[in-house]
């Protein structure tokens, strides 16, 4: 074989290893050929920011593209999950919607619902824990619902979020299931979970319902202790911590979750690829360290799974609400 011969047989061959490759995605054109949004509805530094930064960079080294994070703050999370829902459906804006959009429209904040949305992967979820104050006579959550059931309505004060948060839908639930009314705890809005930890290692309330996560650097300072999560089953980060059905026969459980999602009408080729990827991030190492070393819990669900996590949660948390007197309109 000549030379020619030869460079010819050699390029063809190389040629044809690389045509998997430059095949068009299950028949359409090839995704991603340029950077992707990736909208998050919440400040930077927030948990929610760090969960979509590390999503973004290893679907940028799955997917060979930039996945630029962009936050769009402001009106409780409408702006943000807005943008989301309102941009062009080509794969190039996606985002991390979370829990309030099962709760904002109940709450009259907006029109947007779970429906507004193609899902592509549930990431993670953050059950709620019960905490209270180290000098908490208390020591475990059947002392504490005992005495919550045999006190006066607002004799016990809880925090951990403001008024129809996520946390407090939670206290919401937890004393529905009790049989207790919502209120019969008095709950004392906040800034958010640091802030109200703090509040609880000063005593100035008696119950914080939060993630574990979020409450772990107080605990940790043996100010706090956690004496029960709101879900099935107990945090491998966190095991010590029981559920609410180990300790009280109640089988009520609810999370703050987070899940990538598209605006409505992705192409499904698109959907697909986007969902694949998310799985192989969900199942790397890197993200796992990540997750496990803030605490975060770790809940997969494909694009099926997410809309199925979103119903489930819909109906919780507008129950929760109605029965709190918060649902608008």
């Amino acid at each position: 074989m000549n030379t020619f011969t030869r460079r010819g047989a050699l390029t063809a061959g190389a040629l044809a290893g690389l045509a998997p490759l430059a095949r068009p995605a299950f028949g359409q054109a090839r995704y991603p050929i340029r950077p992707v949004q990736v909208i998050v509805p919440w400040g930077a530094g927030g948990g929610t920011d760090a969960t979509a930064r590390i999503v973004a960079a290893l679907l940028e080294k799955e997917m060979g593209q930039p996945f630029n994070v962009v936050n769009r703050t402001g009106g409780s999370g409408v702006v943000g999950h807005s943008a989301i829902a309102q941009a062009a459906p080509d794969g190039y804006t996606i985002g991390m919607i979370t829990v309030e959009i099962c709760m904002m429209h109940w709450q009259g904040l907006t029109e947007l619902k779970r429906t507004s949305y193609t899902p592509l992967a549930l990431m993670n979820e953050d059950p709620p824990g019960v905490q209270v104050n180290a000098t908490s006579p208390y020591r475990d959550i059947k002392a504490l619902a005992d005495a919550i059931k045999a006190s006066r309505p607002g004799q016990f004060k809880a925090s951990g979020t403001g008024q129809g948060g996520i946390w407090h839908l939670a206290l919401a639930g937890w004393l529905g299931a009790m049989g207790l009314r919502a209120d019969h705890v008095r709950w004392v809005p906040s800034n958010g979970a640091a802030p109200a930890m703090q509040d609880l290692a000063a005593g100035g309330v008696d119950i914080v319902t939060c993630s574990v996560p979020e409450a772990r650097a107080i605990i940790e300072a043996g100010r706090a202790r956690s004496l029960a999560i709101m879900a099935p089953e107990r945090n491998p980060q966190f095991a010590t911590v029981p559920t609410l059905n180990e300790s009280l026969g109640i089988n009520y459980s609810v999370g703050a979750w987070r899940g990538m999602a598209a605006p409505l009408n992705l192409p499904a080729p698109i959907a697909q690829q986007l969902t694949a990827a998310m799985q192989k991030v969900w199942n790397s190492q890197e993200f796992k360290d990540f997750m496990n070393a803030r605490g975060f819990g770790m809940k997969w669900g494909d694009a099926e799974g997410l809309a199925k996590h979103m119903e489930q949660t819909d109906a919780t948390l507008g129950a929760a609400m109605r029965e709190a007197g918060l649902v608008r309109g």
